[in-house]
């Protein structure tokens, strides 16, 4: 397996596959880098470089005490694209993963980035605050919590299978194979950072991260996502960045990159293209 090895001593699992500009996926919680491989094949194929890593507690990566928080996501980032001396990236940041994308060019700029897409993200919060008055209060959160700790096994059949894809909705069918691979996913990960990782996303705000980003930025969103709701991020997190695009999808789950992966790859190849 390719690997690299952080500053503070933690074991990196990533994917690298083809050649040409290079394309960065960071995932959502609580999955891993083969939650993007319908994208990385898809990219691979139309000539671009496609890279992924677990995070860290995540997948195949290791699984430490702490640093489960996203100033170490954001800088776990960076590690990876120095080693791999990446340049012009373009970086894509699904749910969690936006979070850490945005972070990410907060805490060590844009000299290897070219474009950024935030796909269903928490940018710029989610949690309830002054800025974002339909925002989740912390209770959500705790209950989250309180769920996986309970039996992390059962919660990671029933999301999936329930609102994340949108299976939960009158006339959709549940993708039996989809739920499978997620659980999958999900039960490789260690429960302490799924855990913490809940906070870690939840009570940020990157309203200054995003604030700081210049270069072009696709931001997609689906309009019944129902683990991060499009109305309190989408729209704001377009506002907060300089040169901003907004593409939203009626109907869409949160998890659309799989359920309509077509579509999705279509929307980033023409973004990345133009």
């Amino acid at each position: 397996m390719s690997t690299f090895t952080t500053p503070d001593g933690t074991e990196i699992f990533y994917k690298d596959w083809g050649s040409g500009q290079p394309i960065i996926f960071s995932h959502g919680w609580p999955l891993s880098a083969d939650d993007w491989d319908n994208q990385m094949l898809f990219f691979k194929d139309h000539g671009f470089r496609v890279i992924a890593h677990d995070r860290r507690g995540h997948g195949r990566s290791a699984q430490p005490a702490g640093g489960h928080d996203m100033d170490h996501y954001a800088d776990d980032l960076a590690a990876l694209a120095e080693h791999l001396d990446v340049t012009d990236a373009i970086h894509v940041g699904h749910s969690a993963g936006g979070g850490e994308v945005a972070r990410y060019i907060g805490r060590h700029g844009e000299s290897r980035v070219a474009k950024v897409v935030l796909i269903s993200a928490v940018t710029p919060s989610t949690a309830l605050s002054d800025a974002n008055p339909d925002g989740l209060p912390q209770s959500a959160f705790e209950g989250l919590q309180a769920q996986l700790a309970a039996s992390r096994t059962t919660f990671f059949r029933e999301l999936p299978a329930g609102p994340f894809y949108g299976f939960n909705r009158p006339g959709v069918e549940t993708v039996d194979a989809i739920v499978d691979n997620w659980w999958r996913q999900a039960m490789m990960g260690a429960a302490n950072a799924q855990y913490d990782c809940v906070f870690a996303f939840a009570r940020e705000d990157y309203t200054e991260d995003l604030a700081r980003i210049n270069v072009p930025v696709l931001v997609m969103h689906g309009e019944d996502d129902q683990i991060v709701s499009y109305a309190d991020t989408a729209p704001r997190a377009v506002k907060l960045v300089r040169n901003g695009t907004l593409k939203s999808y009626p109907g869409f789950p949160h998890g659309m990159p799989t359920t309509q992966a077509e579509t999705i790859n279509a929307d980033l190849l023409a973004f990345i293209r133009s």
